[in-house]
Protein backbone atom coordinates (compact mmCIF):
# COMPACT_ATOMS: atom_id res chain seq x y z
CA UNK A 1 0.00 0.00 0.00
CA UNK A 2 1.47 3.35 -1.18
CA UNK A 3 2.61 5.94 2.05
CA UNK A 4 1.62 8.79 0.23
CA UNK A 5 -2.33 8.63 0.00
CA UNK A 6 -3.14 12.46 0.03
CA UNK A 7 -4.17 12.92 -3.54
CA UNK A 8 -6.17 8.95 -3.89
CA UNK A 9 -10.27 9.58 -4.69
CA UNK A 10 -11.49 11.16 -1.78
CA UNK A 11 -14.84 9.60 -1.16
CA UNK A 12 -15.31 5.94 -2.46
CA UNK A 13 -18.93 4.46 -2.23
CA UNK A 14 -18.67 0.47 -1.81
CA UNK A 15 -22.50 -1.00 -2.47
CA UNK A 16 -22.83 -3.87 -0.31
CA UNK A 17 -20.94 -5.07 3.07
CA UNK A 18 -20.55 -8.81 2.38
CA UNK A 19 -17.05 -10.51 2.52
CA UNK A 20 -15.97 -8.56 -0.49
CA UNK A 21 -17.07 -5.47 -0.07
CA UNK A 22 -16.30 -4.88 3.34
CA UNK A 23 -12.49 -5.96 2.55
CA UNK A 24 -12.80 -3.66 -1.01
CA UNK A 25 -13.60 -0.56 2.07
CA UNK A 26 -10.96 -1.62 4.39
CA UNK A 27 -8.49 -1.43 1.59
CA UNK A 28 -9.27 1.78 -0.14
CA UNK A 29 -9.77 3.35 3.68
CA UNK A 30 -5.78 1.95 3.80
CA UNK A 31 -5.24 4.14 0.82
CA UNK A 32 -6.53 7.43 2.97
CA UNK A 33 -9.94 7.39 0.92
CA UNK A 34 -13.15 8.48 2.51
CA UNK A 35 -15.24 5.05 2.49
CA UNK A 36 -18.82 4.54 2.61
CA UNK A 37 -20.11 1.63 2.70
CA UNK A 38 -23.89 0.23 1.86
CA UNK A 39 -26.01 -2.25 2.10
CA UNK A 40 -29.65 -3.23 2.17
CA UNK A 41 -29.47 -5.47 4.94
CA UNK A 42 -29.99 -4.51 8.68
CA UNK A 43 -27.11 -5.03 10.52
CA UNK A 44 -26.30 -8.74 10.56
CA UNK A 45 -24.52 -8.16 14.12
CA UNK A 46 -27.49 -7.52 16.22
CA UNK A 47 -28.67 -11.35 16.89
CA UNK A 48 -32.40 -10.56 16.19
CA UNK A 49 -31.31 -9.14 12.48
CA UNK A 50 -28.84 -11.94 11.64
CA UNK A 51 -31.74 -14.63 11.91
CA UNK A 52 -33.89 -13.05 9.27
CA UNK A 53 -31.15 -12.27 7.05
CA UNK A 54 -31.65 -13.86 3.74
CA UNK A 55 -30.96 -17.64 3.91
CA UNK A 56 -27.46 -18.26 2.63
CA UNK A 57 -24.91 -21.64 3.03
CA UNK A 58 -23.01 -20.72 6.34
CA UNK A 59 -20.09 -22.48 5.43
CA UNK A 60 -17.27 -21.32 3.04
CA UNK A 61 -14.18 -22.30 2.06
CA UNK A 62 -10.96 -20.60 2.87
CA UNK A 63 -7.85 -21.12 1.17
CA UNK A 64 -4.66 -19.54 0.19
CA UNK A 65 -5.99 -16.82 -2.58
CA UNK A 66 -8.30 -15.79 0.42
CA UNK A 67 -5.70 -16.06 3.23
CA UNK A 68 -3.24 -14.10 1.01
CA UNK A 69 -5.61 -11.25 0.38
CA UNK A 70 -6.22 -10.80 3.76
CA UNK A 71 -2.78 -10.76 4.79
CA UNK A 72 -1.74 -8.21 2.08
CA UNK A 73 -3.83 -6.06 4.99
CA UNK A 74 -0.92 -6.47 7.41
CA UNK A 75 -3.20 -5.80 10.25
CA UNK A 76 -3.40 -9.83 11.10
CA UNK A 77 -7.13 -10.20 10.65
CA UNK A 78 -5.93 -13.43 8.63
CA UNK A 79 -4.89 -14.78 12.05
CA UNK A 80 -8.52 -14.20 13.86
CA UNK A 81 -10.61 -15.52 11.29
CA UNK A 82 -7.90 -18.37 11.05
CA UNK A 83 -8.04 -19.03 14.70
CA UNK A 84 -11.77 -19.88 14.34
CA UNK A 85 -12.15 -21.70 11.35
CA UNK A 86 -11.82 -26.10 10.91
CA UNK A 87 -9.35 -26.93 8.82
CA UNK A 88 -10.14 -30.18 6.17
CA UNK A 89 -7.08 -31.71 5.29
CA UNK A 90 -9.65 -33.78 1.94
CA UNK A 91 -12.43 -34.95 0.79
CA UNK A 92 -14.19 -38.02 2.65
CA UNK A 93 -16.36 -40.12 0.18
CA UNK A 94 -19.02 -41.59 1.34
CA UNK A 95 -20.13 -45.45 -0.03
CA UNK A 96 -23.26 -46.79 -0.80
CA UNK A 97 -22.25 -49.50 2.56
CA UNK A 98 -21.33 -46.85 4.66
CA UNK A 99 -17.98 -47.02 3.81
CA UNK A 100 -15.55 -43.73 3.97
CA UNK A 101 -12.20 -43.35 1.86
CA UNK A 102 -10.31 -40.41 2.44
CA UNK A 103 -8.54 -38.84 -0.53
CA UNK A 104 -6.48 -35.99 0.61
CA UNK A 105 -6.14 -32.80 -1.43
CA UNK A 106 -2.20 -32.28 -1.20
CA UNK A 107 0.63 -34.19 -1.14
CA UNK A 108 1.94 -32.00 1.15
CA UNK A 109 -0.68 -31.69 3.97
CA UNK A 110 -2.51 -28.23 2.62
CA UNK A 111 -5.65 -27.94 3.68
CA UNK A 112 -8.51 -25.33 3.13
CA UNK A 113 -10.87 -23.99 6.24
CA UNK A 114 -14.49 -24.00 6.71
CA UNK A 115 -14.95 -20.92 7.84
CA UNK A 116 -18.77 -19.95 9.03
CA UNK A 117 -20.00 -16.52 6.73
CA UNK A 118 -21.54 -15.26 9.34
CA UNK A 119 -18.70 -14.89 11.39
CA UNK A 120 -16.12 -13.90 9.06
CA UNK A 121 -18.59 -11.41 7.81
CA UNK A 122 -19.14 -10.00 11.23
CA UNK A 123 -15.21 -9.59 11.37
CA UNK A 124 -14.59 -7.60 8.46
CA UNK A 125 -17.29 -5.21 9.14
CA UNK A 126 -15.87 -4.92 12.81
CA UNK A 127 -12.53 -3.98 10.95
CA UNK A 128 -13.50 -1.42 8.59
CA UNK A 129 -16.06 0.02 11.22
CA UNK A 130 -13.04 0.87 13.68
CA UNK A 131 -11.52 2.59 10.86
CA UNK A 132 -12.22 6.38 11.41
CA UNK A 133 -12.61 6.96 7.80
CA UNK A 134 -15.16 4.02 6.97
CA UNK A 135 -18.81 4.94 7.33
CA UNK A 136 -21.39 1.96 7.19
CA UNK A 137 -25.06 2.43 6.53
CA UNK A 138 -27.32 -0.49 6.48
CA UNK A 139 -30.99 -0.38 5.31
CA UNK A 140 -29.84 1.34 2.26
CA UNK A 141 -31.02 -0.57 -0.97
CA UNK A 142 -29.64 1.19 -4.23
CA UNK A 143 -32.26 2.39 -6.34
CA UNK A 144 -29.79 3.83 -9.02
CA UNK A 145 -26.71 5.57 -9.65
CA UNK A 146 -25.26 8.10 -12.13
CA UNK A 147 -21.58 7.52 -12.34
CA UNK A 148 -20.59 10.70 -14.21
CA UNK A 149 -21.96 12.63 -11.42
CA UNK A 150 -21.22 10.05 -8.72
CA UNK A 151 -24.39 10.65 -7.54
CA UNK A 152 -26.40 7.33 -6.09
CA UNK A 153 -30.17 7.24 -5.00
CA UNK A 154 -31.40 4.75 -2.58
CA UNK A 155 -35.23 3.10 -1.87
CA UNK A 156 -37.53 5.19 0.82
CA UNK A 157 -34.58 8.24 1.07
CA UNK A 158 -34.55 11.57 0.01
CA UNK A 159 -31.13 11.75 1.04
CA UNK A 160 -28.59 12.38 -1.50
CA UNK A 161 -25.59 11.22 -1.78
CA UNK A 162 -22.28 11.23 -3.56
CA UNK A 163 -18.94 9.88 -4.56
CA UNK A 164 -15.62 9.76 -6.72
CA UNK A 165 -16.11 6.25 -7.26
CA UNK A 166 -19.10 3.73 -7.06
CA UNK A 167 -17.74 0.45 -6.39
CA UNK A 168 -20.35 -2.57 -6.59
CA UNK A 169 -19.95 -5.29 -4.92
CA UNK A 170 -23.46 -6.28 -4.38
CA UNK A 171 -23.49 -10.03 -6.34
CA UNK A 172 -24.92 -11.93 -8.63
CA UNK A 173 -27.96 -9.76 -9.35
CA UNK A 174 -26.01 -6.23 -8.75
CA UNK A 175 -28.08 -3.21 -9.46
CA UNK A 176 -24.47 -1.36 -9.96
CA UNK A 177 -23.68 -3.89 -12.92
CA UNK A 178 -27.12 -3.00 -14.43
CA UNK A 179 -26.26 0.89 -13.93
CA UNK A 180 -23.02 -0.32 -15.60
CA UNK A 181 -24.68 -1.66 -18.65
CA UNK A 182 -26.15 1.90 -19.66
CA UNK A 183 -22.52 3.23 -19.68
CA UNK A 184 -20.60 0.62 -21.42
CA UNK A 185 -20.97 -1.67 -24.33
CA UNK A 186 -21.12 -5.00 -21.65
CA UNK A 187 -20.81 -8.27 -23.07
CA UNK A 188 -22.77 -10.53 -20.42
CA UNK A 189 -23.59 -14.04 -20.01
CA UNK A 190 -26.22 -15.35 -17.34
CA UNK A 191 -26.62 -18.85 -16.98
CA UNK A 192 -28.88 -21.23 -14.85
CA UNK A 193 -27.96 -24.90 -14.54
CA UNK A 194 -30.13 -27.61 -14.31
CA UNK A 195 -29.45 -28.32 -10.35
CA UNK A 196 -30.83 -26.21 -7.12
CA UNK A 197 -29.80 -27.07 -3.88
CA UNK A 198 -31.42 -27.77 0.02
CA UNK A 199 -29.08 -27.47 2.90
CA UNK A 200 -29.95 -29.70 5.84
CA UNK A 201 -28.36 -30.03 9.20
CA UNK A 202 -26.22 -32.95 11.16
CA UNK A 203 -26.54 -31.91 15.13
CA UNK A 204 -23.56 -32.92 17.10
CA UNK A 205 -23.27 -36.19 19.46
CA UNK A 206 -22.67 -36.80 22.78
CA UNK A 207 -19.11 -38.21 23.16
CA UNK A 208 -17.55 -40.56 25.92
CA UNK A 209 -16.67 -37.94 28.08
CA UNK A 210 -20.36 -36.56 27.82
CA UNK A 211 -19.77 -33.43 26.02
CA UNK A 212 -20.92 -32.53 22.74
CA UNK A 213 -18.60 -34.09 19.51
CA UNK A 214 -18.45 -33.98 15.74
CA UNK A 215 -20.57 -36.89 14.65
CA UNK A 216 -18.09 -37.54 11.34
CA UNK A 217 -14.83 -36.52 11.06
CA UNK A 218 -14.60 -32.68 11.19
CA UNK A 219 -10.99 -32.51 9.15
CA UNK A 220 -12.49 -33.41 5.70
CA UNK A 221 -15.25 -32.04 3.29
CA UNK A 222 -17.75 -34.82 3.66
CA UNK A 223 -19.06 -36.00 -0.26
CA UNK A 224 -21.70 -38.20 -1.31
CA UNK A 225 -21.34 -38.78 -4.86
CA UNK A 226 -24.33 -39.92 -6.91
CA UNK A 227 -22.86 -38.99 -10.39
CA UNK A 228 -26.12 -37.16 -11.07
CA UNK A 229 -26.56 -35.30 -7.69
CA UNK A 230 -24.55 -35.67 -4.72
CA UNK A 231 -24.76 -34.04 -0.71
CA UNK A 232 -21.81 -32.96 1.00
CA UNK A 233 -21.20 -31.61 4.79
CA UNK A 234 -18.81 -28.99 6.10
CA UNK A 235 -18.10 -29.13 9.68
CA UNK A 236 -18.90 -25.45 11.99
CA UNK A 237 -17.15 -24.79 15.28
CA UNK A 238 -19.88 -25.77 17.10
CA UNK A 239 -19.68 -29.72 16.04
CA UNK A 240 -22.78 -29.17 13.95
CA UNK A 241 -22.20 -29.84 10.22
CA UNK A 242 -24.14 -28.00 7.28
CA UNK A 243 -24.86 -30.44 4.69
CA UNK A 244 -25.66 -29.54 1.21
CA UNK A 245 -28.11 -31.37 -1.09
CA UNK A 246 -27.23 -30.70 -4.89
CA UNK A 247 -29.61 -32.17 -7.48
CA UNK A 248 -31.47 -31.38 -10.81
CA UNK A 249 -34.99 -29.71 -10.16
CA UNK A 250 -36.80 -32.40 -11.08
CA UNK A 251 -35.15 -34.70 -8.85
CA UNK A 252 -36.61 -32.31 -6.15
CA UNK A 253 -39.65 -32.17 -7.70
CA UNK A 254 -40.81 -35.73 -7.20
CA UNK A 255 -40.11 -35.72 -3.65
CA UNK A 256 -43.48 -34.82 -2.33
CA UNK A 257 -44.49 -36.48 1.13
CA UNK A 258 -42.19 -37.45 4.08
CA UNK A 259 -42.44 -40.88 3.31
CA UNK A 260 -40.65 -40.02 -0.75
CA UNK A 261 -37.99 -38.40 1.44
CA UNK A 262 -37.04 -41.13 3.61
CA UNK A 263 -37.17 -43.71 0.47
CA UNK A 264 -35.06 -41.29 -1.41
CA UNK A 265 -32.36 -41.62 1.41
CA UNK A 266 -32.89 -44.99 2.02
CA UNK A 267 -31.80 -45.87 -1.36
CA UNK A 268 -28.94 -43.00 -2.18
CA UNK A 269 -27.90 -41.87 1.34
CA UNK A 270 -28.88 -44.39 4.19
CA UNK A 271 -25.24 -44.29 6.07
CA UNK A 272 -26.64 -39.99 6.49
CA UNK A 273 -29.90 -41.08 7.97
CA UNK A 274 -28.88 -41.62 11.70
CA UNK A 275 -26.57 -38.99 11.24
CA UNK A 276 -29.15 -36.03 10.82
CA UNK A 277 -31.93 -38.08 12.43
CA UNK A 278 -35.29 -39.02 10.40
CA UNK A 279 -37.27 -36.08 12.38
CA UNK A 280 -34.74 -33.76 11.48
CA UNK A 281 -33.92 -34.44 8.14
CA UNK A 282 -37.73 -34.22 7.54
CA UNK A 283 -38.35 -31.26 9.33
CA UNK A 284 -35.30 -29.04 7.39
CA UNK A 285 -36.27 -30.67 3.47
CA UNK A 286 -39.28 -29.07 3.55
CA UNK A 287 -38.82 -26.36 5.56
CA UNK A 288 -35.56 -25.24 3.83
CA UNK A 289 -35.76 -23.24 0.37
CA UNK A 290 -34.54 -24.93 -2.19
CA UNK A 291 -32.27 -22.57 -4.25
CA UNK A 292 -30.73 -21.61 -7.67
CA UNK A 293 -27.44 -21.76 -8.82
CA UNK A 294 -26.21 -19.84 -11.52
CA UNK A 295 -23.25 -17.92 -13.06
CA UNK A 296 -22.27 -14.82 -14.54
CA UNK A 297 -19.35 -14.03 -16.93
CA UNK A 298 -19.43 -10.02 -18.12
CA UNK A 299 -16.72 -7.85 -19.18
CA UNK A 300 -15.74 -5.08 -18.83
CA UNK A 301 -16.23 -4.18 -14.90
CA UNK A 302 -15.38 -0.42 -14.91
CA UNK A 303 -16.50 2.89 -16.69
CA UNK A 304 -13.63 5.41 -16.99
CA UNK A 305 -12.68 6.25 -13.55
CA UNK A 306 -15.99 6.35 -12.11
CA UNK A 307 -17.64 2.75 -11.99
CA UNK A 308 -16.52 -0.44 -11.09
CA UNK A 309 -18.27 -4.02 -10.24
CA UNK A 310 -16.21 -6.66 -8.18
CA UNK A 311 -16.61 -10.25 -6.54
CA UNK A 312 -19.99 -11.42 -7.75
CA UNK A 313 -21.35 -8.73 -9.46
CA UNK A 314 -18.50 -9.47 -12.06
CA UNK A 315 -18.05 -12.88 -11.82
CA UNK A 316 -20.56 -15.43 -9.96
CA UNK A 317 -20.12 -18.86 -9.95
CA UNK A 318 -21.69 -22.42 -9.05
CA UNK A 319 -20.03 -22.94 -5.22
CA UNK A 320 -18.43 -26.55 -6.61
CA UNK A 321 -14.64 -25.28 -6.02
CA UNK A 322 -14.98 -22.91 -2.90
CA UNK A 323 -13.56 -20.10 -4.47
CA UNK A 324 -16.19 -18.08 -4.70
CA UNK A 325 -15.14 -15.71 -1.74
CA UNK A 326 -11.24 -16.54 -2.17
CA UNK A 327 -11.45 -15.00 -6.21
CA UNK A 328 -13.55 -11.98 -4.78
CA UNK A 329 -10.90 -11.84 -2.11
CA UNK A 330 -8.42 -11.73 -4.69
CA UNK A 331 -9.79 -9.20 -7.02
CA UNK A 332 -9.39 -6.94 -4.40
CA UNK A 333 -6.21 -7.61 -4.35
CA UNK A 334 -5.18 -7.61 -7.86
CA UNK A 335 -7.11 -4.10 -7.97
CA UNK A 336 -4.62 -2.85 -5.11
CA UNK A 337 -1.52 -3.88 -6.33
CA UNK A 338 -2.67 -2.40 -10.12
CA UNK A 339 -3.65 0.67 -8.05
CA UNK A 340 -0.02 1.15 -6.59
CA UNK A 341 1.40 0.08 -10.34
CA UNK A 342 -0.44 3.44 -11.59
CA UNK A 343 0.67 5.23 -8.70
CA UNK A 344 -3.30 6.07 -7.37
CA UNK A 345 -2.09 7.96 -4.21
CA UNK A 346 0.76 9.48 -5.10
CA UNK A 347 0.31 10.96 -8.67
CA UNK A 348 -3.47 10.69 -8.87
CA UNK A 349 -5.47 12.09 -11.80
CA UNK A 350 -8.88 10.78 -13.13
CA UNK A 351 -7.01 9.31 -16.05
CA UNK A 352 -4.26 7.38 -14.09
CA UNK A 353 -7.66 5.68 -12.76
CA UNK A 354 -9.16 4.76 -15.82
CA UNK A 355 -6.30 3.34 -16.93
CA UNK A 356 -5.50 1.56 -13.99
CA UNK A 357 -9.26 0.54 -14.31
CA UNK A 358 -9.00 -0.21 -17.82
CA UNK A 359 -5.98 -2.73 -16.91
CA UNK A 360 -7.70 -3.83 -14.22
CA UNK A 361 -10.93 -5.28 -16.23
CA UNK A 362 -8.74 -6.37 -19.03
CA UNK A 363 -6.32 -8.29 -16.73
CA UNK A 364 -8.69 -10.13 -14.39
CA UNK A 365 -11.49 -10.76 -16.93
CA UNK A 366 -9.33 -14.06 -18.58
CA UNK A 367 -8.67 -15.12 -14.78
CA UNK A 368 -12.60 -14.96 -13.60
CA UNK A 369 -14.29 -16.74 -16.85
CA UNK A 370 -11.48 -19.52 -16.40
CA UNK A 371 -12.39 -19.76 -12.39
CA UNK A 372 -16.28 -20.10 -13.55
CA UNK A 373 -15.97 -22.58 -15.91
CA UNK A 374 -13.62 -24.57 -13.40
CA UNK A 375 -16.41 -24.05 -10.75
CA UNK A 376 -18.71 -26.15 -12.97
CA UNK A 377 -16.38 -28.59 -14.18
CA UNK A 378 -15.63 -29.39 -10.33
CA UNK A 379 -18.66 -30.22 -10.21
CA UNK A 380 -18.82 -33.15 -12.32
CA UNK A 381 -15.37 -34.25 -10.47
CA UNK A 382 -17.25 -34.45 -6.90
CA UNK A 383 -20.68 -35.70 -7.93
CA UNK A 384 -19.02 -38.27 -10.32
CA UNK A 385 -15.49 -38.90 -10.71
CA UNK A 386 -14.33 -38.95 -7.08
CA UNK A 387 -15.27 -43.06 -7.87
CA UNK A 388 -13.95 -43.29 -11.04
CA UNK A 389 -10.57 -45.47 -11.59
CA UNK A 390 -9.99 -43.54 -13.95
CA UNK A 391 -9.90 -40.20 -12.04
CA UNK A 392 -8.45 -42.05 -8.85
CA UNK A 393 -5.26 -43.64 -11.20
CA UNK A 394 -4.72 -40.30 -12.63
CA UNK A 395 -4.56 -38.78 -9.23
CA UNK A 396 -2.36 -40.75 -7.92
CA UNK A 397 0.03 -40.69 -10.89
CA UNK A 398 0.13 -36.64 -10.81
CA UNK A 399 0.40 -36.90 -7.04
CA UNK A 400 3.55 -39.03 -7.52
CA UNK A 401 5.10 -37.02 -10.36
CA UNK A 402 4.77 -33.40 -8.08
CA UNK A 403 6.50 -35.04 -5.72
CA UNK A 404 9.25 -35.70 -8.05
CA UNK A 405 8.85 -32.95 -10.50
CA UNK A 406 7.36 -30.80 -7.30
CA UNK A 407 7.49 -27.44 -10.13
CA UNK A 408 6.69 -28.83 -13.41
CA UNK A 409 3.63 -31.27 -12.68
CA UNK A 410 1.06 -29.52 -10.15
CA UNK A 411 -2.36 -30.77 -9.71
CA UNK A 412 -5.28 -28.48 -10.72
CA UNK A 413 -6.61 -28.98 -6.81
CA UNK A 414 -3.05 -27.90 -6.10
CA UNK A 415 -2.74 -24.76 -8.21
CA UNK A 416 -6.04 -23.21 -7.84
CA UNK A 417 -6.43 -23.48 -4.25
CA UNK A 418 -2.87 -23.73 -2.44
CA UNK A 419 -1.31 -21.58 -5.20
CA UNK A 420 -2.14 -17.73 -4.75
CA UNK A 421 0.49 -16.75 -7.31
CA UNK A 422 -0.92 -19.07 -10.08
CA UNK A 423 -2.90 -17.37 -12.40
CA UNK A 424 -6.75 -18.87 -12.73
CA UNK A 425 -6.37 -18.92 -16.55
CA UNK A 426 -2.42 -20.26 -16.20
CA UNK A 427 -3.66 -23.06 -13.91
CA UNK A 428 -5.85 -24.16 -16.90
CA UNK A 429 -3.59 -23.73 -19.68
CA UNK A 430 -1.11 -25.70 -17.47
CA UNK A 431 -3.62 -28.74 -16.88
CA UNK A 432 -4.48 -29.02 -20.01
CA UNK A 433 -0.73 -29.27 -20.98
CA UNK A 434 -0.35 -32.19 -17.97
CA UNK A 435 -2.95 -33.94 -19.40
CA UNK A 436 -1.08 -34.77 -22.57
CA UNK A 437 1.59 -35.74 -20.71
CA UNK A 438 -0.09 -38.23 -18.36
CA UNK A 439 -1.75 -39.34 -21.49
CA UNK A 440 1.48 -39.79 -23.11
CA UNK A 441 2.50 -41.68 -19.32
CA UNK A 442 -0.62 -44.02 -20.01
CA UNK A 443 0.15 -45.08 -22.96
CA UNK A 444 3.25 -45.88 -22.54
CA UNK A 445 2.16 -48.10 -19.67
CA UNK A 446 -0.01 -50.04 -21.97
CA UNK A 447 2.42 -50.23 -24.49
CA UNK A 448 4.62 -51.67 -21.70
CA UNK A 449 2.08 -54.07 -20.28
CA UNK A 450 1.41 -55.52 -24.00
CA UNK A 451 5.37 -55.92 -24.52
CA UNK A 452 5.60 -58.26 -21.78
CA UNK A 453 2.58 -60.35 -22.51
CA UNK A 454 3.45 -60.79 -26.06
CA UNK A 455 7.18 -61.83 -24.50
CA UNK A 456 5.13 -64.16 -22.34
CA UNK A 457 3.19 -65.87 -24.86
CA UNK A 458 5.08 -65.19 -28.16
CA UNK A 459 8.99 -65.29 -27.27
CA UNK A 460 9.51 -63.03 -29.96
CA UNK A 461 12.29 -61.27 -29.35
CA UNK A 462 12.55 -59.09 -32.64
CA UNK A 463 8.68 -57.88 -31.82
CA UNK A 464 9.45 -57.36 -28.66
CA UNK A 465 12.49 -55.31 -29.14
CA UNK A 466 10.49 -52.82 -31.44
CA UNK A 467 7.87 -52.71 -29.19
CA UNK A 468 10.48 -51.73 -25.93
CA UNK A 469 11.88 -49.82 -28.32
CA UNK A 470 8.43 -48.13 -28.67
CA UNK A 471 7.59 -47.90 -25.08
CA UNK A 472 10.97 -46.30 -24.43
CA UNK A 473 10.53 -43.09 -27.00
CA UNK A 474 7.12 -42.64 -25.30
CA UNK A 475 8.71 -42.82 -21.56
CA UNK A 476 11.54 -40.45 -22.95
CA UNK A 477 9.14 -37.83 -24.68
CA UNK A 478 7.10 -37.65 -21.47
CA UNK A 479 10.37 -37.05 -19.37
CA UNK A 480 11.47 -34.70 -22.08
CA UNK A 481 8.25 -32.72 -21.91
CA UNK A 482 7.98 -32.74 -18.40
CA UNK A 483 11.45 -31.58 -17.44
CA UNK A 484 11.26 -28.39 -20.41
Amino acid sequence: MSSDTLNAPKHVAIIGAGLVGSLTAIYFAKRGCKVSLYDKRSDPRIPENASNQESRSINLALSSRGILSLEGLKMGIEKEILSYAIPMKGRMIHSLDGTQTSQAYSVNGECINSVERSRLNNTLLNTAEKMANVTVYFKHSLQKCDMDSGILEFFDSDKQYNADLIIGADGAYSTVRKQLMRKVRMNYDQEYIEHEYCELNIPPVVGVDGELDFAMDPNHLHIWPKHSFMMIALPNPDKTFTATLFMPSENFNAIKTEDDLMSFFRENFPDSIPLIGEDLLKKDYFANPKGSLMCVKCTPYHYKAKGLIIGDAAHSMVPFYGQGMNCGFEDVRVLDNILNEFSIGSQYTEEAMEKALDHYSNYRHPDCVAIVDLAMYNYIEMRSSVVSYGYLLRKRVESFLHIIFPLKVIPLYTMVSFSPNIRYSEAIQRWKYQGKMLTMAGSAIVMGTAAALTLAAFKNRDQISQILRSVQDLVAGFAKGIKN
